[in-house]
């Protein structure tokens, strides 16, 4: 391995490697009304129970219907949705039926009162695990008490923020060093 020459980076902009997993899709539902919201903020917290971090700004639409109603969906959109994934996180769900605009079908959850995404990969019903960090850094912990996932394709191709506007697609998957990989060190 050769070494990297390097530079000073702005820390604020660190964001941009390590994002760590696909732009998804939030739904929430409160009072009678849904919403969708564009998030890149996540990461896996534990297996079992699956734990998911999420960071929801205060200012989003979204932040009060999930804080109120403990729960909501996380849906995984593929590239060919990338257009609808980033115009949805162009408006607010305040003045915006976000399912009517962009043409997304609504289906009932089975464990949760927000809805799935039908034209998302993977849906995820979720449900508030902890809010002991909402208020200091606006992180929901959120437990997946179902999962609903395409049979195909395995891997699907999906959109990853490296911000300032620049995206990522999903590359190519390689077993190359399953090999080397020792499943009970996780």
């Amino acid at each position: 391995m050769k070494t990297c020459r390097k530079k000073d980076f702005p820390t604020a902009e660190i964001r941009r490697f390590l994002e760590p997993g696909p732009i998804v899709l939030v739904s929430s539902a409160w009072k009678g009304k849904t919403n969708i919201m564009t998030m890149g903020w996540h990461t896996m917290m534990e297996f079992t129970p699956a734990l998911v971090g999420c960071i929801i700004s205060e200012g989003d639409h979204s932040f009060e219907m999930i804080r109120r109603s403990g729960e909501c969906v996380i849906n995984i959109p593929t590239v060919d949705m990338a257009e609808t994934v980033v115009r949805v996180g162009n408006c607010s769900g305040r003045d915006t039926d976000k399912f009517a605009v962009f043409d997304l079908t609504a289906v009932p959850g089975t464990q949760v009162k927000a809805p799935l995404i039908a034209e998302c990969y993977a849906n995820f019903e979720c449900r508030l695990a902890d809010d002991s960090l909402v208020k200091k850094y606006n992180f929901f912990i959120f437990e997946a008490v179902k999962a609903h996932a395409a049979t195909s394709p395995r891997y699907p191709d999906t959109i990853h923020y490296r911000g300032d506007g620049v995206f990522m697609l999903s590359g190519a998957n390689t077993s190359k060093y399953k090999r080397l990989f020792r499943p009970e060190m996780l």
